[in-house]
């Protein structure tokens, strides 16, 4: 079987995301195709919502000012058939023109809430749907890589693509949508000022570079600051996850003071990054301010000469002053758009380098169907394995477990105990002919058929979030309620879950942590016997379990293993001395195997461990 290599360090790699890539911006996008429709609507919807907020403005300056009030209906500004709308009002409800102009106004605002409050609601269903879909495509995803991928990749770094990376998504595409929102009347507004003045549009526009090389300034001096601020945040969450979750210790060694002293100087730091921050942003914002400032100066002084020489009205003035801000929102909007779409090409990075991650346990072409009882016999043949090529853990190791039989692994830590338990659960990729279950070889079953037929008990046995029901079915529509509670009594567990408040039905907090250790290992036998494998490991199951606890899942093991193929790896006397078979491992290679009197005949490494009573020795 070939072996990938894989560059796990790429995980690690920080991504900048400075440049815009169109075919992930692409990629992305593919995930809101299922949405279109939705995106439709919601486009309509906002060309409906800008229309509307550029006839406000047309109503308030030419029908107002200009009709009403100043009494002029001839100008260069044109009023998009407003004026001639409200005198149609008057007449129909035979009103006074200011309360025709203002229930116009009040129409207009009430559509552009309405298709504004419509085009947001339309567009963020369709993104939050979409990222729903891509975060569970990559959750799918992740569930699939091998146990080799997690040995090498911090969880942390997972986490990060599925939560952090995918918001970021978000956040750039709800500021798209947005951002064509004010798009829509930049143009229009434009087309009406270069239809009036040319000259006075192109002075104003003038500005509209200035406002996007600040805005340019603006992002590149704050993506450092932002990405100080960000790394002082986590060094801030890091020391303090770090101290709340070792509390016991550091009140024990009275080290509040010291700890707090170091709390302090990293938020110091936090705080001047956000000075900065702050800073840049005050600065980009009073320099827009003065920008708008000095528009409208220009629209003052130019408009009022146009206005005495009765070649604009006062009203096209005030009009032109409203669309200045049509004019600079959009860009100012980009500026700060382009800002988040580059942070987000970095999480899409991110996020498809893990989705394009092929890395995963080898799966037959033909697989083998397994019989609906398996007898229960495992051979390990001649098996040479190592998590990396420049370090071998297991040397030419060869036993044979016969159906029911009970075998203890011993040995040292490194001796390689729980990677023969990992390789048997197909959790790493290894070589042809090394692993046999009722004489076929692992490699041609499924991964998923094999860990079905095993059932393994961890001493840190894992609790999922739900009761306890929950964590003895797994969600396995098989097992009813009466099998889990059958399985719960056999293993002896019954009792204290009856104990508990609302029995079988009772929720367990994170990590099970209102259980005891003995408590949580008894649910992970009852776990076990209700799936009823025919294969059953032991994987230092007992070993911080106490004399009383123990006494009471003696006999639910006994049960437990009977007409069961069981491996043990254990360094409790009782447990060993109870198996079939004993293999003696040392540094990956097989030393000794026979029963305990034989072993212990032979005067040999297990005789000497035997000797130092095992619990004294440290092992996997």
């Amino acid at each position: 079987m070939s072996e990938q290599v894989h560059d796990h360090s790429l995980f690690d790699a920080e991504l900048s995301g400075s440049v815009l890539n169109m075919h992930l911006l692409g990629r992305i996008i593919r995930w809101l195709h299922p949405y279109g429709f939705s995106l439709l609507v919601s486009a309509i919807f906002i060309l409906i919502a800008s229309c509307s907020a550029v006839m406000m403005e047309v109503v308030i300056s030419r029908v107002l000012v200009d009709y009403i009030i100043v009494g002029e209906t001839s100008s260069l500004m044109p009023d998009l058939g407003m004026i001639e709308l409200t005198r149609w009002v008057e007449s129909q409800l035979e009103i006074p023109p200011i309360f025709a102009a203002g229930l116009i106004f009040l129409v207009l605002a009430i559509l552009f809430a309405a298709t504004g409050h419509a085009h947001r609601l339309m567009l963020v269903g369709a993104i939050v749907k979409a990222l729903r879909d891509l975060r569970q495509d990559l959750f799918a995803h992740m569930e699939t890589r091998p146990s080799s991928f997690y040995d090498r990749v911090p969880v942390g770094r997972i986490m990060t693509r599925v939560t952090n990376d995918i918001e970021a998504l978000y956040e750039m595409l709800r500021g798209m949508g947005s951002l064509i929102g004010e798009f829509v009347p930049f143009f229009v507004a434009l087309t009406i000022m270069l239809s009036t003045s040319v000259e006075l549009t192109l002075i104003l526009l003038l500005l509209v570079p200035v406002v996007a090389i600040a805005s340019h300034l603006f992002r590149d001096a704050t993506r450092e600051v932002f990405r100080l601020v960000r790394n002082s945040v986590a060094a801030l969450n890091q020391n303090l996850q770090e101290n709340l979750s070792g509390m016991q210790v550091v009140q024990l060694s009275q080290r509040e003071q010291h700890n707090l002293d170091v709390y302090t100087d990293i938020n110091k730091e936090n705080r001047r990054q956000e000075y900065r921050s702050i800073n840049l942003s005050t600065v980009y914002g009073a320099f827009n301010d003065s920008l708008a400032a000095i528009g409208l100066g220009i629209i003052i002084w130019y408009g009022a000469g146009e206005v005495v020489q009765e070649e604009m009205s006062l009203g096209g003035v005030i009009l032109f002053t409203r669309f200045m801000n049509m004019l600079f929102t959009p860009v100012v909007m980009l500026g700060e758009q382009l800002n988040v779409l580059f942070r987000a090409m970095a999480s899409g990075e991110r996020i498809f380098q893990a989705l394009d991650w092929e890395e995963q346990i080898h799966e037959p072409e033909n697989p083998v169907e397994l019989p609906e009882r398996l007898a229960g016999k495992v051979e390990f043949r001649n098996v040479n394995f190592g998590y990396s090529k420049q370090i071998q853990i297991l040397k030419n190791v060869s036993v044979i477990i016969e159906p029911g039989q009970k075998l203890a692994i011993v040995g040292a830590t490194g001796s390689g105990k729980s990677t023969m338990i990992r390789l048997l659960g197909r959790f790493y990729d290894f070589e042809r002919g090394m692993i046999f279950l009722d004489d076929v070889d692992l490699n041609d079953l499924r991964s998923a058929d094999v860990r079905s037929r095993i059932g393994v008990v961890l001493q840190d046995f894992h609790i999922f979030s739900g009761t306890v029901l929950d964590n003895i079915a797994l969600g396995d529509p098989s097992i009813s309620r009466e099998r889990a509670i059958t399985a719960a009594k056999t293993v002896n567990a019954h009792g204290f879950i009856s104990d508990l408040s609302l029995g079988y039905d009772a929720p367990l907090v994170e990590r099970g942590s209102n259980l005891s250790q003995g408590q949580r290992q008894l649910l992970a036998f009852a776990r076990v016997l209700a799936a009823d494998p025919e294969i059953l490991i032991l994987d230092e199951a007992t070993a911080s379990i106490d004399t009383e606890t123990e006494m009471l899942i003696q006999d639910g093991l006994h049960k437990l293993m009977e007409g069961r193929t069981s491996i043990l790896i254990a360094h409790r006397l009782q447990t060993i001395q109870e198996a079939d078979k004993i293999l003696v491992l040392h540094h990956g290679e097989v030393k000794e195997f026979g029963s305990h009197e034989e072993l212990l005949s032979m005067k040999g490494l297990y005789y000497r461990l035997h000797e130092l009573q095992f619990q004294d020795l440290d092992i996997e």
